[in-house]
């Protein structure tokens, strides 16, 4: 199982490409002169963002969890080449280290046969990020600005707003 392990990276962040309505989204880890870039939906970076939060909340008591400053505003490093799409993210909290572990998977690591050839098994691909308590909370805060950043929402019934607008059900299929 080839993994990618960036303990720590120079910078780990949530980003996307294209207009609002029709995003990428991205993880992107740089350090050591690499950049490794992975794609997944926009509902894996929100949840993703949510349980490191729990995460630090939880078990971070008595570290310092604040990042210093506003946190990385730059936008993703370019060109922007998804080394494959994540399937499977795992979130993990390293007590011996202090640090929060996240994993990131091409396929569920549990659904691979136990007598799947060595071949399959090494087909498997893995991006692992080591953070410390404030870069894992900077990078959730990031997380949650770039979800929010999409198209606004209904005010009746939360579904996201097109420029064109959208049939509302709540107004009787009115375009809104």
């Amino acid at each position: 199982m080839p993994a990618t392990v960036f303990d720590p990276p120079e910078r780990f962040v949530a980003g996307t490409v294209g207009p609002p309505g029709g995003r990428t989204f991205f993880l992107q880890a740089s350090g050591g002169g690499r950049v490794v870039s992975v794609s997944l939906e926009k509902v894996q970076v929100s949840v993703l963002a949510d349980r490191v939060n729990d995460l630090l909340d939880a078990h971070a008591a008595g570290t310092a969890t604040e990042p210093v400053g506003e946190g990385d505003t730059d936008p993703l490093e370019t060109p922007i080449e998804d080394e494959f799409r994540v399937d499977t993210l795992a979130l993990a909290w390293d007590p011996e280290r202090l640090v929060v572990v996240i994993e990131c998977h091409d396929q569920d690591p549990e659904e691979l046969d136990a007598d799947a050839d060595e071949a399959d098994a090494s087909a498997l691909q893995t991006l692992r990020v080591v953070l410390s308590p404030p870069a894992a909370r900077a990078f959730a805060r990031r997380c949650g600005k770039v979800v929010a950043a999409g198209r606004p929402a209904c005010p009746f019934c939360g579904q996201p707003l097109d420029p064109t607008g959208h049939i509302c059900p709540r107004a009787n299929g009115y375009r809104r």
